[in-house]
This record gives C-alpha cells, structure tokens and sequence, in this order.
C-alpha cells in the first residue's frame, strides 16, 4: 500500500494485539459453554460416547498455549493457520461425533445446530482486520461441512438417504442435497461478504494509522496548540485564515555562525546545533514559550500567540536571560562537540499585536505569526553586535513585562539608541551584557616589576 515500514511496524503491532484479543475472547467462549454444558440439562436420546467434555478440554488447552505463545512473540502465519485448522477440526470433529453419541445415521448430524458456530470463528478472525484469514476460515469451513455432507450421503450405514422431500428431510434421518448447499451457500456468501468489508476497514486502518504517525510527526515539527489546530481543524485550512493577539516574540541567533561553521566539518556543525538547539528549546518550553521555527542557527519563538497568556511579556524576557545563562554554563559542551572556542548567541524580546495563522500558496502552507513585533524582534537581535550585548528589548516590552510579574533587577537602559531598520530612537533596555574580556598587562621594559 505504500506505506512508510514505521508504519508497517505499527501495523503489525495492532496485528499482534489483536491476536492476544482474539486468544482471549476464544478463552471466554470455551469457558462459557464449559459452563453452560456443566448447567445445563442433558440432552435425552444420547447412549454412545459423548464427545463434548473431551472437544471443550481440548480446546481449552489450544486456546491458553495459544494466548500464552501471543504474549511471548509475534505469532506467526503459519502457526495462525494452524490455529485456524484446529478451530475448526474441533468443531467439525464435535459435529460428527453427534451420530456416534445418539447412535443415529450420520445424515443426523447435518441438522445439528452446532454448526451455526463456524460463524463465530469465522468473524472472530475478522478482529485482526485480515481478510486472508478470514477467507481461510471460510473455505476450511466450508471444506469440513461439504466433507461432513459427502460422508453422510455415501456413508453404507444403512444405504443411501438422499431425498427430494423436504418433509422427509426434516423428520428423519434424511439428506436433501439442496438444503446442505444453501448451508454452503451461506457460509461462503458471510465469508465473503466479511472478507470485503474486512479488506476495506484493513484499507481505512492504514490510512488511520498512517495520518496518526503524520499527526504525531507533526507534533515534532509544531507546537502541540499548532499541530491539534492543523489536524483537528474542522475545514481544510487555507492562506489567509488567522486570528490577532497580543504576544511577544522571541529571536536567538549564534554570534559569527557562518563565518565558523565554513572551516569546519557538517558533522561538527550539526552536533553543536543540536547542543545549542536542545538548550534553547528547553528554556523556552520551561517558560510556556513555543518554537515557531528554526532559522538555521536561529530560532524564532512566541509567547502568547498559539496559546493566549497574561504574562507572555514577562515569560519572554525570563526566557531570553535564561538562554543567556545556560548557554553561558554549557561551554563546555560546545567544545567537545567541536567548537572553535566561546560560543556566543544573542536575544531579543518585543511585544505587541501579531497575526496567528496560514500562509502560503494553495500546495504549500505555513503556520506562522506576522506583525511589527515579528520584525521589530529581529531587528533588536541584530543590534546586539552594535550594543555589545548578547540580550535586548525595548522600553515599552520591558515595562509591560515588569506589570506581568517580572522582576529583573540589572538590566542597563540605553535611551535613544539607533538601530538599524527602525527609523526612530529605540530606547533600549540591556538584559545581558557582553562579558568583558580581561585586560593583558604589558610587559615591564624596566625588569622592576611594574608594568609600563
């Protein structure tokens, strides 16, 4: 069908499920007629050997070594073949032996009720949603009664009893050939007919599963708010569809990245994007925050925009100066991956109105969020290169963070600065400084110990 084999995979796991179901329900039918055989009145008539204690401990034995094997590993086909063979010789078995029992003609046994049975065990195969075994189940049926029929018909107990009076069927020991091939009729048409509709759910059941591993996957890729509205979206979505709320927007970025990364080896470059990705993640998260995406060795986040907030603001800027101070203690994580010495990033925060939602053209979407906060943030992280900060926001973010419960105490304000793509002053507040690099003293010309 075209599926991924993680798919498959999952597949086969809901196979090896349903067997352990079906194991079990065989053990709830044979502990059911064991005790109603047990209550139940005696049938009169019988004076031969009763066959049905003997076929329910047998089955029972099959049934709990079956279940058992289920829990231990993947039953294989042919062991569910044979599993399939035995359901039904003990069945075919127990009908057969109805004319032993009550001493009768073996035409006796075709009106025995039992049969209605085979259609248990023929829909019980329908749980694991595969219609090879549920065909199976239905021509083994279907063999075993035509071989039940073509014994009574030929059977020298007393000479042939076939019949075309369908009065004379019913009262006696008689074999109406019609009759026994409605039966066969039956059995193969609910066969069949289970069969489709088995093969048609098996069709639904890999698309279902894999739309939920895509689903799954999606929640990789978005936040969990962004990937329920996308798959439990009532509609198709479409370019255009949005809401506005008021968030804050986050931008990190690794100082002299590309110059860096050109001397050195991909894999070296993606073990310490992957270190300082997972370390920025994980303080975004830990603050409510959500990725909107990955920019190369920047990364794009928002507060309050998938998932509305009364503190985004300060969530935001806690974040940042946590990025900061994490990235700050992990050095040495860098290093072993690979890195040329300190790896510095830089952060910014804005707030504001920003558009949530789709855009994109009719065969590629893409759920993002748009608004003067988005660019504003962007333009803030580049000014920490002229600011020689590695964190930045404006006054009107900071204030608005310090009403939601931030309570930041060192940051610098830097009033009517200039940044690059805003046409006004910004006024400016620091949230972390660049560290300062030691002084180096010079040497002493004079060999007294002071430096000159």
């Amino acid at each position: 069908m075209g599926v991924p084999d993680r798919v498959r995979q999952e597949i086969r796991a809901r196979e090896a499920s349903s067997e352990r179901l079906i194991g079990w329900v065989q053990l709830s039918l044979v502990l059911f007629f064991s005790l109603l055989y047990a209550i139940a009145p005696r049938a009169e008539g019988a004076s031969g050997f009763n066959f049905v204690p003997v076929a329910l401990g047998a089955y029972f034995l099959f049934t709990v070594l079956r279940l058992v094997l289920s829990y231990r590993f993947e039953l294989p086909p042919w062991y569910l073949l044979v599993s399939i063979f035995v359901d039904m010789a003990l069945l075919v078995g127990l009908i057969f032996s109805f004319h032993i029992q009550y001493s009768q003609h073996p035409a006796f046994y075709l009106k025995a009720p039992t049969l209605m049975y085979v259609f248990i065990f023929i829909g019980l195969r329908a749980l694991r949603f595969d219609p090879r075994f549920v065909m199976t189940s239905g021509l083994v049926a279907v063999s075993g009664w035509l071989g039940l029929v073509f014994y009574a018909a030929f059977s020298d107990m007393g000479g042939m009893r076939v019949t075309r009076n369908y009065v004379e069927y019913l009262t006696g020991n008689s074999i109406l050939i019609g009759a026994e091939l409605d039966k066969t009729i039956v059995i193969i048409a609910v066969t069949v007919i289970l069969a489709v509709t088995v093969y048609r759910g098996r069709s639904m059941l890999f698309e279902a599963t894999r739309d939920h591993a895509a689903a799954m996957d999606l929640r990789r890729f978005f936040s969990p708010e962004v990937a329920a509205s996308i798959t439990d979206a009532p509609t198709v979505l479409q370019a255009g569809e949005g809401d506005q709320r008021e968030a804050a927007i986050l931008f990190a970025d690794i100082r002299s990245f590309t110059a860096s990364a050109a001397s050195l080896p991909p894999e070296t470059v993606l073990a310490v994007l992957a270190e300082y990705q997972n370390i920025v993640v994980e303080a975004i998260e830990a603050e409510g925050g959500r990725i909107d995406k990955f920019l190369g060795d920047g990364i794009l986040a928002t507060f309050g925009a998938v998932h509305p907030s009364g503190t985004y603001a300060a969530d935001a800027l806690r974040t940042a100066t946590g990025i900061v101070e994490n990235i700050a203690l992990r050095q040495d994580r860098f290093l072993a991956a690979g890195w040329p010495g300190p790896l510095r990033i830089g952060t910014a925060v804005s707030a504001g109105a920003v558009t949530v939602g789709v855009i994109g053209s009719r065969d590629r979407l893409e759920f993002t969020v748009i608004g003067d906060a988005v660019n504003r943030a962007a333009k803030l992280e580049n000014a920490n290169k002229v600011q020689g900060s590695l964190g930045l926001t404006d006054r009107a973010t900071w204030e608005l963070a310090r009403t939601q419960g931030y309570d930041g105490q060192h940051e610098e304000r830097r009033p009517h600065s200039s940044v690059a793509g805003i046409g006004e002053p910004v006024d400016l507040v620091v949230l972390a400084a660049a560290p300062v690099a030691p002084a180096v003293p010079l040497p002493d010309p004079s060999g007294t110990g002071n430096p000159a």
